[in-house]
């Protein structure tokens, strides 16, 4: 099955990259999460225009990026939620906030879709996030979660 990704997709692909996938896996989690839409020859067009808007949001240059990494990796965020006993949230800490909680701790803008976590962040406490900033730079960002209170 041929498709356009719209969104990124870790180990596949970015935004506007024409993919060849198995046919189960595009129309079972690709098509159905907007992840991707099908190719067709009139889809260049809409290739493009996601190529452009792509660009638009990626950081420049490399040194750009690399400015920023250290930025990230300097600061610890912290991150206030909600908790039950022994530290167990209600609910999850997720990319949006993650990006949220860094620009309200005087970080650099972070596009919530560069954001991965390795797990779902259930529980209070230290954990690390990776945010991806460039095609050749990462950065690994430390979240402080604390119970909030009341």
């Amino acid at each position: 099955m041929k498709l356009i990704l719209t969104h990124e997709v870790t180990g596949l692909g970015t935004p506007g990259d024409v993919v060849e996938v198995k046919d189960g896996y595009g129309r079972n989690f690709l098509l159905p999460r907007n992840l991707a839409t099908p190719w067709s020859k009139g889809s260049e067009k809409q290739v493009e225009v996601i190529r452009k808007a792509r660009k638009a949001r990626e950081i420049a240059s490399l040194d750009d990026a690399k400015a920023v990494k250290q930025s990230l990796e300097a600061r610890t965020v912290a991150f206030a939620a909600r908790a039950g006993r022994g530290g167990r949230l209600f609910g999850a800490v997720t990319p949006s906030d993650i990006a949220q909680a860094v620009v309200a701790a005087g970080g650099p803008s972070v596009d919530k879709r560069k954001v991965e976590i390795p797990q779902p962040i259930k529980t209070t406490g230290t954990h690390k996030a990776l945010v991806r900033l460039h095609a050749d730079v990462s950065a690994t960002v430390t979240i402080d979660v604390v119970e909030a209170t009341a």
